[in-house]
């Protein structure tokens, strides 16, 4: 009885930022276990505890960097639990146990709403049950949409119709997940002059990536399910910042990799082929980590780039990671308004607060320190070029699963860092920062505020 007590007290006393992160640990625990059982392997494969854990961890934060062939390692039922990890791990945590909560018909309580808005990101505590089954709603039905459309595709590229149908509900799983893994056993390379293929999953990656929020809001427009003012729907300011700024991101990003491979990788390319390599790459640096080609033959500048892209990442409340694109976003809004003289930020008729632009340059500070901190350890460790090590960090940390093919060959601590790193940009660097801070106390005297010279 004390015991019991003594448990209930410690859990009262922990933070919900506390409570999230341990059920992302019992997850990857589950996963691990999962993924470990024989029946899900092909005969005579055996991966380690520590390559399992990788899988685990790397399907949870849906990244999709591997140390072990998934497709050579993992029967037809390993990969569909590949698959109900990737669900988990992409739709999350909060947005499956709300879903089955709600079917057992159990009341959800003013603790569990708080840990869904702590999951979300979000900054009210109101709807949140119906914003997670809508949530689980709309992701279901992209991703049986596009297992549907893939499958019926696939028929003419795989021998039986079962290949194909598990092909077809794998890849779109992947896709919308951002997952990044696949059973092919070379990503989407085989697709690489299949237009329709590649268009399909861009479409699937961007709408993973893009924001859960952005989609229900999109849906209620579809839907008429909306107050009318001037009969006219009003997106937020956050549908607006972010998808801007997604979009820009994927457009940037297409113009950059072409003229940076343009007399390299693309100088025996016809226009066509540059352009959905260019424009797929751009978009898989989001965080969906698919490949149509392998990134060894991008030259140096276009790697590092693509680097920058990983650790931007996808939107925020989405299935990516990263800083977030609102994150990114709102710095370079607040270093061009400050370069004018404004004294606020103000985009698409509203102001921003400046309590979050407070929060994106502790994001932005505390992830750079992070991944610099992780690629010095790299490489002082690991016997790898040092690109491919900022390729690697980047793409762990942005959840996104590309790499430069070191992934198996790293160390032990190699491994252990980059599961450190993908369970990081999955939670998100909040959630990280509050698993180290203190209980909140209020100043109970002040002292003087003196200037200091900055820059």
């Amino acid at each position: 009885m004390k015991l019991s007590l003594k448990n209930f007290k410690l859990t009262k006393q922990l933070s919900t930022f506390h409570i999230i992160v341990i059920y992302y640990l019992l997850a990857v625990a589950f996963a691990t276990l999962l993924l470990g059982i024989p029946f899900f392997h092909y005969p005579g494969v055996s991966p380690t505890f520590i390559d399992t854990l990788f899988t685990a961890v790397s399907a949870i934060s849906v990244t999709g960097l591997t140390v072990v062939s998934t497709a050579d390692t993992f029967n037809t039922y390993g990969k569909l639990a590949i698959a109900l990890v990737l669900q988990l791990g992409g739709i999350g945590i909060m947005t499956m146990g709300t879903f089955i909560w709600v079917i057992l018909g159990k009341k959800i309580g003013l603790r569990g709403r708080q840990l869904i808005r702590v999951d979300q990101n979000s900054k009210t505590l109101s709807g949140l049950v119906k914003l997670m089954l809508k949530i689980f709603q709309i992701v279901l039905i992209i991703e049986l949409v596009g297992a549907l459309i893939l499958s019926t595709y696939f028929l003419q590229y795989f021998d039986t119709w079962q290949e194909a149908l598990l092909q077809g509900f794998f890849g779109a799983v992947s896709a919308t997940t951002n997952g990044g893994f696949d059973i092919t056993g070379s990503s989407l390379i085989p697709f690489a002059d299949d237009y329709f293929v590649q268009f399909v999953n861009i479409i699937l990656i961007v709408l993973g990536a893009i924001g859960f929020p952005v989609l229900i809001e999109v849906q209620d427009l579809l839907s008429g399910n909306y107050k009318e003012s001037n009969n006219k729907y009003h997106f937020s300011l956050f549908t607006k910042l972010t998808t801007f700024t997604f979009l820009l991101l994927v457009l940037v990003g297409w113009l950059f990799i072409y003229l940076l491979e343009r007399n390299a990788f693309f100088a025996d390319k016809v226009w066509h082929e540059t352009f959905f390599y260019s424009l797929f790459m751009s978009v898989t640096s989001r965080s969906g980590g698919l490949a149509t080609m392998d990134v060894n033959e991008f030259s140096m500048p276009t790697l590092l780039f693509m680097s920058a892209l990983m650790f931007i990442g996808a939107s925020p409340s989405s299935v990516g990671g990263g800083i977030r694109t609102t994150t990114f976003a709102i710095m370079l809004l607040a270093i061009y308004n400050y370069g004018k003289g404004n004294s606020s930020i103000k985009v698409f008729g509203r102001e921003i607060d400046p309590e979050d632009v407070t929060r994106s340059f502790i994001v932005i500070s505390t992830a750079t320190m992070l991944v610099i901190s992780s690629i010095i350890m790299l490489a002082s460790t690991e016997n790898f070029p040092i690109i491919a090590i900022i390729f690697e960090v980047s793409s762990a940390f942005g959840t996104t699963g590309l790499s430069m093919g070191i992934t198996p060959d790293l160390s032990t601590f190699g491994k252990t860092l980059i599961m450190f790193l993908m369970f990081v940009g999955r939670i998100g660097i909040f959630s990280f920062i509050f698993l180290m801070r203190g209980k909140e106390t209020k100043d109970i005297y002040r002292f003087p505020t003196e200037k200091v010279i900055i820059g």
